[in-house]
């Protein structure tokens, strides 16, 4: 049942939407919404019928105690509302939840039906699958639409993928159906570190959703989590020489793949995002109060032992692996 009482009329909103689950690599999708909605304080202001998706036995409910009163969280997913101010403000609608257990077609109907009466202008669906893609280097982000017109204007990928998919693709072809734009932006996770939480890709996936739609996102302390993360691994990697010398491997093969796009677009877009994060006008795109809707660990797995298949269904960014074979690999939430 859709409850927008007390929503305000939206300024350009687009769609967010992250699931935790087969396409969630490292909880990086599921992380970068969760950042967007703590640095705006998004409120929830609905929520599906987790009874209508959800396997308890699969995804079980939690039990708590607020001032010693037990209660009951139940797996769902939920809709917010922050808004973007300064001198072009715009609202976003972020959707975070857990890949359904059932009726895949229903739920997304249902967002669509969100999305419809908030007058959404673009829904764009954030995932991360597992990828032969070195830690050391910066984290691939491939963007890609089933909408060859969105592809040439936004200088996207048309996908071209066949093969078994996640709650994203369905949905991205929902919205496709229905005539409303879909971007679905996938980081590569490697797959020798697949541990919750990758705070590198999940700063890689906010980076390029910046660029999408161009706003500025308050970063907190994402970036210095980058860092440490990648100073763990880094640690942890020059105890194995097995693992060293596979993350070498990968490196070799990642700066071969680069070097043409070593100059040229990827250095511009950097160029443009280091200026819009020095412009004293974007200091003003501040986080709102929301007031008008009121551990880093890692762990290695041995490079010889896995059969590459990441968890997603997208074509692959440079570096990435090949197509997804079977979604028995993919990391569970």
């Amino acid at each position: 049942m859709i409850e927008l009482e007390g929503v305000p009329e939206l300024i350009d909103p687009v769609m967010v939407a992250a699931f935790e689950g087969w396409n969630d690599a490292g909880d990086a999708a599921s992380g970068a919404v969760a950042h967007l909605d703590r640095e705006w304080k998004g409120e929830v202001f609905a929520a599906l019928d987790a009874e209508d998706y959800y396997d308890f036995q699969v995804n079980r409910p939690t039990v708590w105690l607020d001032n010693g009163v037990r209660k009951i969280t139940w797996p769902t997913t939920r809709l917010s509302v922050v808004r973007i101010g300064g001198t072009k403000p715009r609202d976003l609608v972020l959707v975070r939840g857990i890949e359904p257990s059932m009726r895949w077609r229903s739920f997304c109907n249902e967002l669509l039906g969100f999305a419809h009466e908030l007058g959404v202008e673009m829904v764009v669906i954030l995932g991360a699958l597992l990828g032969d893609t070195p830690h050391t280097r910066p984290v691939p982000v491939s963007g890609v639409t089933s909408d060859a017109d969105l592809a040439r204007t936004m200088d996207l990928e048309e996908t071209k993928y066949e093969g078994p998919t996640g709650i994203v693709g369905v949905l991205q072809e929902a919205c496709t159906h229905a005539g409303v734009p879909a971007v679905s932006l996938w980081a590569a996770v490697p797959h020798y570190v697949s541990q919750p939480p990758n705070p590198k890709a999940t700063l890689a996936l906010l980076n390029r959703l910046e660029d999408l739609i161009d706003i500025r996102i308050p970063l907190g302390e994402l970036p210095e989590d980058a860092r440490a993360w990648q100073l763990g691994v880094d640690q942890l990697a020059a105890e194995d020489s097995e693992v060293a010398e596979y993350v070498q491997t990968l490196e070799e093969a990642r700066d071969t793949a680069d070097l043409p796009e070593a100059s040229g677009d990827a250095i511009a877009r950097e160029f443009e995002r280091y200026l819009r994060r020095r412009d004293p006008s974007a200091a003003a795109e501040q986080p709102g109060d929301g007031s008008y809707l009121r551990d880093t660990s890692s762990g290695l797995t041995r490079p010889p032992r896995r059969k590459p298949d990441p968890s997603g269904e997208e074509p692959q960014p440079p570096a990435a692996p090949p197509e997804p074979e079977e979604p028995g690999d993919a990391p569970d939430a």
